[in-house]
């Protein structure tokens, strides 16, 4: 059994955004499964952006962030869904995880070197959902941005390994789209 915190990074609450339903699906094979299921619902979250280093370096996380932060660090591994918006993780996305992934937490402070992470030994898969073909992104934009996530962020503060589904075409058909329910089902089901 394995300590599962899914992030659900979608910064819209409304539940026809197709991210909830795969994150739901994911969540139930998880349980189905035999682990143990968290959730952070990035759109129901209150919190400021960072605007300086001193404020990231030194300020206290607010309270949905320090709650989340409790939640990552129970985790054996972390699920995180969100759609392309603009080649790249919602902006929103962004700043929770400047707030949260913050010196002391997830990385060593004062610590110079290519891996100064504190959440090693967790695992991540990343689920991204986005209007083209996911063979497109991965193979005419490379899939930059998650990537990008993987090596800057993750790897970063000790997450590995990091596994990626990117589930393009969302307003395709209604049997590509339960296609992907069922994968993410077994994936949560595996624990990956």
């Amino acid at each position: 059994m394995k300590h599962i915190v899914l992030l659900d990074g979608h910064p819209d609450p409304d539940r026809d955004r197709f991210v909830h339903a795969l994150a739901d699906s994911y969540a139930m094979g998880a349980k189905a499964g035999g682990h143990e299921v968290r959730r952070i619902e990035l759109a129901t979250l209150d919190f400021p952006l960072l605007r300086t280093r001193a404020a990231w370096d030194k300020e206290t996380p607010p309270p949905a962030i320090a709650q989340a932060q409790t939640l990552l660090a129970w985790a054996d591994h972390i699920a995180i869904f969100y759609p392309l918006w603009l080649g790249d993780v919602p902006a929103l996305l962004k700043g929770f995880l400047e707030q949260a992934l913050r010196p002391g937490f997830a990385l060593e402070e004062g610590v110079a070197g290519p891996e100064p992470g504190m959440l090693r030994g967790k695992s991540a898969r990343l689920v991204v959902t986005m209007g083209m073909p996911a063979l497109f992104f991965r193979f005419y934009f490379g899939a930059h941005s998650v990537k990008s996530f993987e090596r800057n962020i993750l790897k970063l503060i000790g997450v590995r390994p990091v596994r990626h589904t990117l589930v393009g075409g969302v307003e395709g058909s209604a049997d590509d789209r339960a296609r992907a329910l069922d994968d993410l089902f077994e994936l949560g089901r595996a624990g990956i």
